[in-house]
């Protein structure tokens, strides 16, 4: 019987120990900077056994706001952190820390009939707040425009509204959807459509326009020349210490820039 209870004893104690030797990273936020963080962790967890890392979506808005109550380690955004945002991380007691860990361009996307190439900004807004309504005001055919967007939680949002929209609100009658693939698979099936994605996002069933004549690429976007380029984040409560100042550094290693790369995002380096 002492026997039996001294096995049994060790059982638990592995069993404890095991879990004990757990380190615990949860990340939430930005749907454009999740297949990155859900491929990063995965490669992350492979090399660090003893390392559990959750990945969620969300939206950029959601995950700053997990990391204010203290319910994420890690935020993710794909939009640098807002003035209110900031002072409300201050109010809890703590300054929030970026870290960029990739670049990206918001491509700018139309029906894979579209016979359009390039757009202007100006020619965005007038489209995205009622001005322009049908495709052959751009020379294209008569065809009512479908104005396609991401919702208001979203920091794609946040950024096109800024760079693109100049602050401006969106149409009314505009199709508000929660992630990029969304977006996509709504313009993909809409021949009047046009809508907005992050690099990584973007298939053969859209066709993507320049903007300003310039196409979104690695050297338009990692030059910022490319009028909707931006870099994606990750916050943490303070400076990142431990397991996830090294998961972070670990993106932002050459190793971890390649994974941002076969995502179809540019690295940073």
């Amino acid at each position: 019987m002492r026997k039996y209870l001294f096995i049994i004893l060790i059982v638990t104690a592995a069993i404890s120990l095991m879990y004990a030797q757990t380190s615990q990273i949860t990340c939430s936020g930005s749907t454009t900077v999740l297949p990155i963080a859900q491929a990063a962790a995965e490669a992350y967890m492979d090399l660090h056994p003893s390392i559990n890392i959750s990945v969620r979506g969300g939206g950029s808005g959601v995950g700053i706001a997990a990391l204010q109550n203290g319910t994420v380690h890690i935020a993710n955004s794909s939009r640098p952190m807002k003035a209110s945002e900031a002072e409300a991380c201050e109010a809890k007691g703590f300054k929030p820390a970026a870290y960029a860990i990739a670049n990206d361009g918001i491509a700018i996307l139309v029906h894979h009939t579209n016979p359009l190439k390039n757009i202007t900004i100006s020619q965005l807004k007038d489209i995205y707040t009622g001005k322009i309504v049908n495709w052959k005001e751009l020379g294209g055919k008569d065809l009512p425009i479908v104005v396609i967007s991401r919702d208001v939680s979203s920091g794609t949002f946040e950024v096109f509204n800024e760079k693109a929209l100049s602050g401006e609100k969106v149409i009314s009658s505009a199709q508000l959807l929660a992630s990029n693939n969304a977006v996509v698979t709504a313009v993909s099936n809409t021949p009047g459509g046009i809508g907005y994605a992050g690099l990584g996002y973007i298939t053969d069933d859209v066709r993507v326009v320049s903007v300003n004549k310039i196409e979104p690429t690695l050297a338009t976007i990692q030059d910022g020349s490319y009028p909707l380029s931006r870099k994606l984040f990750m916050f943490t409560r303070g400076k990142a210490t431990g397991d996830v100042e090294r998961f972070i550094a670990w993106i932002q290693s050459d190793e971890g820039q390649k994974i941002v790369t076969e995502q179809g995002f540019v690295p940073i380096n």
